[in-house]
């Protein structure tokens, strides 16, 4: 069994829009927002842009963390889904 283990926020000034603002996050989000933006080729300023624009009522924290766990969901299952295929055409 995985043990979880509770980390502090990071707070980090960032860019959006024009207009300077702030954003705590975990390390692990931190991490996995610079994952993100390295894989589609974009600045951290840019993503968090597209969150922002796209977020509803939510804080903007907590519109980061959802991003990224249905960025991790959606590209984790077409990682497996693609492996897969790959195991298949192999046999």
């Amino acid at each position: 069994m995985t043990r979880i283990t509770a980390t502090s926020t990071t707070k980090r000034s960032v860019v959006i829009g024009g207009h300077k603002t702030s954003i705590s996050l975990e390390l692990e989000f931190w991490s996995a927002v610079r994952d993100i933006t390295q894989a589609r080729a974009i600045t951290v300023s840019e993503l968090l842009e597209e969150i922002d624009r796209g977020r509803d009522t939510a804080n903007l924290s907590s519109a980061v963390r959802v991003f990224v766990l249905e960025y991790i969901r959606q590209h984790g299952i077409a990682t497996q889904i693609k492996q897969a295929v790959e195991r298949d055409d192999a046999a």
